[in-house]
């Protein structure tokens, strides 16, 4: 659905034909994904060397780190990769045997010892996060796997079983899986009434009049320069008004099958992802594990489409060869509305990877280009593979519909074969007794001529 149009600069409209957000593109929002290039890999590499190296310097031989390459999500060799952040990482040989030795920088210790303080400060924050998470799920659980996906953007530390699990075991359980038992669930022990209030009814009760049910709207975020069109802004109005199901609430939506419980299972849905992203402590997460989560929260089959149709409340960034999904909300132009000592961690980390980086002469700069031309095929990729992804559910639909509209066809078309069977067996009758009665007719004129003769 294309829920916007360009205000004309000129006499000329600009409608854009394009169902994705991808004629919407926001450099705020793109800056704000793209400039954490490298950073996953980063924390990971730099995780690796304090668990594996408790003990100062923490250092460790290159020969170790190299096979770990894809679990550490390192873009290209580990060598490479170390030797872009000459202020985190240094090197030395060893002389019996002779290797080649990767330590942390003093400035990036320091930083690690910062966010182990940081975390006992927070920790309660992050598990009520955790918590909420799990009270959204139907089952009240989640396998362990899908949490540790999530331990990213939960803003969890990466041995957050025993740091965060184990310190909470009023809050969470650990246990097999009783659909495969070689899976751990994390399960939630006790249900917090306190804690089941949605972002958006906690910013309603802050301004007044709200009761539980009644509408509440959803912020609407457009690029200056765009308006929804008259449909769209019908439609958008419509659905403001309908009433708010908190993503905590049970909700039926298989047996809702008319045009307005369906607009209120619609609702519904943006309500969960809007928390989803607010319980993320960036406000924004990669668009296949919103998927994942979707599904296993046992989402509309539809939610997919969601993200795309309300773009005035999300936004899809193509950036980094990845599609990711912000809350559009959750910032202002490219910095985040609520503060977060995590975050505000990440850009510590951030200034000390980019801290010492050869600023590169002609050489670095066409390489940068090339690499900028290529960032943009990709992205201009992963938009036709969003339109795609989109007319795929569409054809879905269409092909249901189309076999409905098929099966009635040909219920029509039996009906009417039957009719002129009907009609022929008549016309046949008809004839016969018509041909019947023509030649007796004519037998017994021939008999009379005779007898007159």
């Amino acid at each position: 659905m294309n829920f916007l149009r360009r205000r004309p600069l000129n006499r000329t409209s600009a409608v854009s034909s394009s169902r994705s957000s991808s004629a919407l593109r926001d450099r705020a929002l793109d800056h704000v994904v793209e400039r954490e290039k490298h950073l996953f890999p980063f924390l990971l590499l730099k995780d690796h060397f304090f668990s594996h190296s408790p003990v100062p310097p923490h250092s460790l031989p290159l020969s170790s780190i190299t096979p770990l390459k894809s679990s550490l999500s390192l873009p290209f060799r580990p060598l490479d990769f170390l030797r872009l952040f000459p202020s985190s990482f240094t090197e030395s040989f060893s002389q019996n045997p002779p290797l080649l030795q990767i330590s942390p920088s003093k400035k990036l210790i320091l930083l690690h010892e910062e966010e182990l303080d940081t975390f006992q400060v927070i920790k309660d924050d992050v598990a009520e996060r955790l918590v909420r998470l799990l009270m959204i799920s139907p089952e009240r659980k989640l396998p362990i796997w899908v949490v540790e996906k999530l331990r990213w953007d939960l803003g969890l530390p990466s041995d957050f079983v025993k740091t965060v699990l184990s310190e909470y075991p009023d809050c969470f359980r650990v246990r097999s899986s009783e659909t495969d038992e070689r899976e751990m669930d994390l399960e939630l022990v006790c249900y917090r009434k306190d804690l089941a209030v949605s972002a958006l009814e906690r910013r309603a009760e802050s301004t007044g009049d709200y009761s539980k049910g009644s509408p509440l709207s959803f912020p609407l975020i457009f690029p200056k320069g765009f308006e929804p069109e008259s449909k769209i802004k019908k439609h958008l109005n419509e659905f403001q008004t309908l009433p708010y199901i908190s993503p905590y609430e049970r909700f039926d939506f298989v047996r809702r099958e008319n045009k307005s419980d369906l607009n209120l299972t619609e609702k519904w849905t943006v309500g969960v992802l809007h928390e989803i992203l607010n319980l993320f402590i960036s406000k924004k997460i990669e668009r296949n594990k919103l998927i994942l989560l979707g599904e296993r929260l046992r989402l509309p089959p539809g939610f997919r489409k969601v993200v795309g149709n309300y773009n005035g409340i999300f936004y899809v960034s193509n950036k980094l060869g990845t599609q990711t999904v912000v809350l559009k909300e959750g910032y202002k132009r490219n910095l985040l509305v609520e503060k977060n000592a995590v975050m505000d961690l990440r850009c510590k980390y951030l200034h000390l990877m980019h801290l010492g980086k050869p600023s590169g002469g002609k050489k670095e700069s066409g390489k940068k280009v090339k690499e900028e031309r290529e960032s943009e095929e990709r992205e201009s990729e992963f938009e036709e593979f969003d339109e795609e992804r989109e007319s795929e559910f569409d054809e879905e639909e269409e092909e249901e519909e189309e076999s409905e509209e098929e099966e009635e066809s040909e219920e029509e078309e039996l009906g009417v074969k039957r009719l002129i069977e009907r009609k022929n067996v008549g016309f046949r009758r008809g004839a016969k007794k018509f041909s019947e009665r023509k030649s007796g007719g004519f037998k017994r004129g021939e008999r009379k001529m005779r007898t007159a003769n």
